[in-house]
């Protein structure tokens, strides 16, 4: 069976405010390179990804280009563009800018610890289920607070996932599933299988990641990073 086109959306617009540095998260270093560059290296060089298209903050295409894609020669990034206020506003914008049918990858910039194996189980369950997420099961007992921050419930940890990225979709079911979300006024949405989930009534299957795949959002994370890469 010929390959559908793949192509990567890399959200770079967070301002990283819980890092509590002047540079933003996705531009800080581990092991000399930029928390950015990781993830786009691994879909440069992954068999499944075609094109990359990179959505940063305003006024940042030029700094992306020269210091990131052209500097590590990152040369499936077809497109920059500017992502919005709210993410699923920067995730709509790299939406638009995909100009064939196929599946798309949609991943968060500032996790760096994406790899090979992570994509293929994750193309191989869109083909089946055409919407997924990558994720672990959870490790810790969770609970459930009421609004007084007392615990309610306690859920059968055996079925609660820490959901990470990339979430893997066909491309005509997202992009509808995110212009039908772009005509209300307003639905808090924490991430892209909540918006086909919410739109659409789409199952959206689980899909093992890694511990590993972290979200580098505070300084610990990155301190956590240094060492994941130097394993």
């Amino acid at each position: 069976m010929q390959k559908a086109k793949c192509t990567a959306i890399v959200l770079a617009g967070g301002q990283g405010k819980r890092m509590g540095t002047k540079v933003q998260k996705q531009y800080l270093e581990i092991q000399g390179k930029p928390v950015l560059y990781y993830s786009l290296h691994t879909f440069q060089n992954s068999e499944l990804i075609d094109e990359i298209i990179l959505v940063v903050g305003e006024n940042q295409e030029e700094y992306c280009r020269r210091e990131i894609v052209d500097k590590f020669e990152i040369t499936k990034v077809t497109k920059i563009v500017v992502g919005g206020s709210e993410r699923y506003y920067s995730v709509w914008n790299g939406l638009c800018a995909i100009d064939e049918d196929g599946y798309v990858f949609i991943h968060d910039g500032a996790r760096p610890f994406i790899n090979d194996e992570i994509l293929n189980r994750a193309y191989e369950a869109v083909q089946e289920e055409k919407a997924c997420v990558v994720g672990m099961p959870v490790k810790d007992t969770i609970k459930i607070a009421d609004e007084n921050a007392f615990a309610k419930e306690t859920p059968n940890r055996n079925f609660v996932w820490m959901v990470q990225t990339p979430q893997v979709f066909e491309t005509t079911l997202v992009k509808k599933a995110y212009g039908m979300l772009m005509e209300q006024e307003y639905i808090a949405v924490t991430d892209d299988a909540m918006v086909v989930e919410t739109m659409l009534g789409q199952n959206v299957k689980l899909v093992e990641g890694s511990y590993q795949n972290i979200k580098i959002t505070t300084p610990e994370d990155l301190a956590i990073a240094e060492v994941f890469a130097s394993i």
